[in-house]
């Protein structure tokens, strides 16, 4: 059987669709698996014994008018490629009108997405799942996995860490065995903890902090690092995704507010500290914190929380949780 996941991004919920992955390769060995993947995410799934190939698509410059012709031929190429693969199985995990209409390239007697899916994309497929809309995003796609006949045993994120990957991260780290990874920033900004904050949580724990991220929180891991007074490993926009993920597997805590990085932490059984304000822990927390032992939810407990605003000017969610409870339960994990 040839299968082909639609789940371009983001990071976090890329890492969401990994306990399907693993179900339906368990359930159905003998399958390939294609999956369909955005541009700079392909990382995190390169090299992954489960997935015969990876799709890459460019998705964010086809929302610019200006790259209208380089857009169309990308989108007939893929069409050409899709449609020409033969799958008994297209199943679209992103629920969104563009990934719903990358569905229809694909030559397949049976396309299946959610039956919430938003901007009209449910309209596209030929089997919709219904799904509990307050679950959490890795019980939902495993409720696809259901429909499709998976037998899901424990829920696993086969998630591989490059072994190159690793070796750079020794170097970079400069013989440091142990340490706490502080994930500073988030795409909203209001699910990010202020830069004082981490600070004070940097002087006060007990380990090395390395302050890790991508190149556009530069500065905020450089304000973390003055304001500590210099003691954190700031390597933040000096990691390829593979190398951000081996650093994470290291880690004895990850402190993170709700972002793909954390959510990696999870996949490979790092203890996490994560900081929630305006997103709902019970839909896309750190999976399992309900549970785990190895995983905690700080929240200031603001009544306006969770919000799901992306801008804010007064953020109490976040501005709210304090430092001495996050410190608190680092250590406790550590």
């Amino acid at each position: 059987m040839k299968i082909l996941i639609i789940k371009p991004s983001s990071l976090g919920d890329v890492i969401h669709a990994l306990p399907f992955l693993k179900a339906v390769k368990d359930t159905f060995p003998e399958s390939t698996i294609d999956w369909i993947i955005s541009s700079g995410l392909e990382g995190l799934l390169e090299g992954n014994p489960l997935i015969n190939e990876l799709i890459v698509i460019n998705k964010d410059s086809w929302k610019r008018p200006k790259n209208i012709r380089r857009t169309s031929r990308e989108l007939i190429n893929l069409r050409r490629r899709l449609s020409s693969r033969g799958y008994d199985l297209v199943i679209d995990l992103q629920g969104l009108l563009r990934s719903g209409v990358i569905s229809r390239f694909a030559t397949s007697s049976l396309k299946i997405g959610f039956a919430d899916a938003r901007e009209g994309s449910r309209y596209l497929y030929d089997r919709r799942v219904s799904v509990n809309g307050i679950a959490h995003a890795v019980d939902k796609n495993l409720a696809v996995a259901r429909a499709i006949g998976a037998r899901i045993r424990a829920v696993k994120f086969p998630l591989f860490i490059d072994h190159k990957a690793r070796e750079s991260i020794r170097r970079l780290l400069n013989g440091i065995e142990e340490y706490i990874v502080i994930i500073p920033s988030a795409r909203w900004p209001t699910k990010r903890w202020p830069e004082e904050g981490f600070a004070r949580l940097i002087e006060r724990v007990s380990l090395p902090c390395v302050i890790a991220g991508g190149g556009q929180d530069r500065h905020i891991a450089q304000r973390i690092s003055r304001l500590s007074r210099g003691r954190p490993i700031n390597i933040c926009g000096e990691t390829s995704l593979k190398e951000l993920s081996a650093l994470i597997s290291g880690a004895r805590v990850v402190v993170s507010p709700d972002t793909g990085p954390m959510h990696i932490a999870v996949a490979l059984g790092v203890p996490v500290v994560a900081l929630y304000g305006p997103t709902d822990p019970v839909r896309t927390g750190p999976y399992g914190w309900q549970w785990k032992d190895n995983i905690r939810v700080i929240s200031s407990g603001a009544p306006c929380s969770p919000c799901l605003k992306k801008r804010c000017k007064e953020p109490l969610c976040m501005t709210g949780i304090g430092v001495d409870m996050v410190v608190k339960e680092v250590e406790g994990l550590i």
